[in-house]
């Protein structure tokens, strides 16, 4: 619905220097501010998604190098587009193409005296526009929602090549393998339609690829009714929640109006001031603790209120360092036996889009230039730790284990994956941080990594046939959309120029990638749907409520969730999924110490 161009200008500040718009009731108003988030000119370029109203956008960033008087050495400038609204905008398909035409702009300035753009040097992107303009009210169906299968269709390792952006859910296995247990807290505030923010430095392209992940862990749960026959339940908010991307300081409003529709939100930003306003937030992940010089997982914190004396002024919200809980524990078991058994041994490059990479060792021989230190799981303080709780938490929940089928398992008395595997599969020496553009990319080996994963990839993807292909399982699983069989699986398109051995295992590998995402969806809704049919049996039926009711839930019901009856964070979330679950019902959690001490002496 509409295209522009952003610069940076020494005097004037962020500018919008062009704009062309379907409808001219459109407003762009501060647009160039999410253009140009603090920070781009710390590198070459970027790609940064972001939200203007009910529209999605993307734009690509460039800085150019200039002699200029007054430019400081660099011409910063972004060039954008609006999408129009639907149910499941997909910014990430214009990407390339809006890198080729950003390219033959800028490419035609070279023989000019400035760097300054005429009206001439658009027509470019006037073609752009105008070959992709929304022409029908409903998009012909380009923003529909059919299910994952379809969603992730025509997914190939070469798509860069053919001009074809990969689909940032694909990064969810990578998501997961970055936060660890953790990811589990960000699952319950997603699945309870929370305030998450990501703080991230540049190049910001992870992060808000990220965002779209995040979002995408309760997407089917959250927007396909057809699920409501199983659970009983209708959720509040008919839309899944919302994906903001880069927000800045300008959004404060719009990050209170998002929040208060009760709809959730997930954004990123760069301004360090955010850390200082937790108010605005429930859940902060902060990318910036995770570097290569560090040897740790992004660090969580949740916002909670503080106690402030009448008549004083202050803060009225802290930051505290979040984990998860020993209740996560077995949902991260079978997640982690899918994640297992898609690594297979061999490491994941991840960064086309930014995205950190976790590796397990080094390919490289002790005395080359990019060998890396050998180092065992045992030297990772933060991984042993993890190690540690996983352990006595599974004694804890001794009893929760002993079931024969996991209540979220998508498999008739079988779980996901394989047994845990020796060694560090999640975190080296080095750390896993955001890495830069040019660095590799999850899915998408080098030659030399490749090469070794052929032997495994037979036995992976027959391994995952074995998962996929049961139909049988989880509690409020009769969605279409989350049984997915080999046949109906959406396959890597093949290609005759990709003979090569090298792009054969690609494809392999980006097959066993889609794959162990589709597995890791099914799990999270399986899960999903499980939380929400144990909440509609603590509800009175709805012909039975008038004006509203009560419902007292105490420490012992919340271990029929599969929850834990100690923790707060696991309290709050069957609070949230009631607030938009339970309709008019208003569900109160007892955990006064009279509660407590019955649940573990078995009284009443």
């Amino acid at each position: 619905v509409a295209i522009f161009h952003a610069s940076f200008h020494p005097t004037q500040g962020n500018t919008l220097d062009w704009s062309l718009k379907a409808s001219p009731d459109l407003d762009l108003n501060h647009v160039e501010f999410s253009a140009l988030p603090s920070g781009l000119h710390l590198v070459e370029e970027d790609v940064v998604y972001f939200t203007k109203g009910p529209h999605h956008g993307v734009c690509v960033f460039r800085r150019r190098r200039t002699t200029e008087h007054g430019h400081r050495g660099f011409r910063l400038s972004s060039l954008g587009i609006l999408l129009a609204k639907s149910a499941r905008p997909r910014p990430w398909r214009h990407v390339p193409a809006l890198k080729r035409l950003i390219s033959n702009i800028y490419s035609s300035l070279e023989d000019h005296d400035t760097l300054d753009i005429s009206e001439a040097d658009f027509d470019p992107a006037r073609v752009f526009f105008e070959e992709r303009k929304v022409q029908r009210a409903d998009l012909g169906g380009a923003g529909d929602w059919r299910g994952w299968p379809s969603d992730l269709d025509g997914v190939r390792p070469d798509a860069d090549s053919y001009g074809l952006a990969p689909n940032p859910t694909l990064h969810l296995p990578h998501l997961l393998r970055i936060l660890g247990p953790s990811a589990l807290t960000l699952y319950k505030h997603v699945l309870g339609r929370r305030r998450i923010l990501i703080f991230t430095l540049p190049p910001v392209e992870a992060a808000c690829i990220l965002c779209q992940v995040a979002s995408d862990i309760c997407f089917e749960a959250q927007v396909d009714s057809t699920h409501t026959s199983k659970t009983k339940l209708k959720g509040r908010n008919a839309d899944g929640i919302k994906a903001l991307g880069m927000v800045n300081l300008n959004d404060m409003d719009k990050l209170k109006e998002e929040g208060a529709n009760g709809r959730g939100w997930i954004a990123c930003t760069t301004d360090a001031i955010f850390l200082e306003k937790p108010s605005y937030y429930d859940l902060l992940i902060d990318l910036t603790t995770s570097t290569p010089s560090k040897a740790s997982r992004p660090t969580l914190h949740i916002s909670r209120p503080m106690a402030q004396k009448p008549g004083t002024r202050g803060p009225s919200h802290e930051l505290v360092t979040v984990r998860f809980t020993w209740s996560d524990v077995k949902l991260w078991t079978e997640l982690n036996r899918i994640l297992d058994r898609d690594g297979s041994g061999h490491h994941h490059d991840c960064a086309d889009c930014g995205v950190p990479a976790s590796s397990s060792s080094s390919s490289s021989s002790p005395g080359s230039p990019n060998a890396k230190p050998k180092t065992s799981a045992w030297t990772d303080v933060w991984r042993l730790y993890e190690d540690v709780c996983v352990i006595c938490a599974g004694l804890w929940m001794g009893s929760w284990r002993a079931n024969s089928r996991a209540s979220y398992t998508s498999v008739n008395g079988n779980q996901w994956g394989q047994a845990r595997e020796d060694g560090d599969q999640d975190l080296s020496i080095d750390g896993t941080y955001v890495r830069n553009l040019g660095m590799g990319i999850e899915g998408r080996p080098s030659v030399s990594s490749s090469m070794g994963m052929a032997s495994s990839t037979s036995t992976s993807s027959a391994g995952f046939g074995s998962g996929i292909g049961n139909n049988g399982g989880g509690a409020g699983i009769g969605n279409s959309g989350s049984r997915i069989s080999l046949r109906t699986m959406p396959q890597v398109e093949d290609d005759d120029d990709l003979a090569s051995p090298a792009a054969q295992d690609a494809r392999e590998n980006a097959e066993r990638q889609l794959r162990t995402t589709l597995a890791l969806l099914q799990t999270f809704h399986a899960h999903t749907c499980f939380q929400l049919s144990t909440l509609a049996a603590f509800l009175p039926p709805a012909s039975a409520i008038e004006g509203g009711r009560t419902v007292v839930l105490t420490p012992k019901d919340i271990l029929a969730f599969e929850l834990g009856p100690l923790s707060t964070l696991d309290a709050r979330f069957v609070e949230w999924i009631a607030e938009e679950y339970a309709g008019d019902t208003r569900v109160v959690i007892k955990r006064g110490w009279k509660d407590l001490l019955g649940m573990v002496f078995g009284l009443s």
